[in-house]
């Protein structure tokens, strides 16, 4: 059992976080201005939810505990 589940959390892993590693190139591609009007106030929130996000994914693994997710908006 235990080396199924060790499997199911690699095969999972690699694709979460590939998939967030790719979602995180597609945010930074809002950053071209010819195609995009922000201000930094856009920015501030947008790179403190994201550290929010890592911060709380990181206590989840420290702690083993759950967090509520939270919806993002500007």
């Amino acid at each position: 059992m235990k080396a199924n589940a060790r499997e199911r959390f690699v095969d999972l892993a690699e694709k979460r976080v590939g998939k967030a590693l790719k979602d995180i190139k597609l945010i930074s591609n809002l950053s071209n201005r010819s195609n995009y009007d922000y201000k930094q106030e856009d920015v501030t929130k947008i790179m403190k939810a994201l550290k929010k996000a890592l911060d709380d994914c990181k206590l989840r693994f420290e702690q083993g505990g759950k967090e509520e997710d939270e919806v993002f908006k500007l």
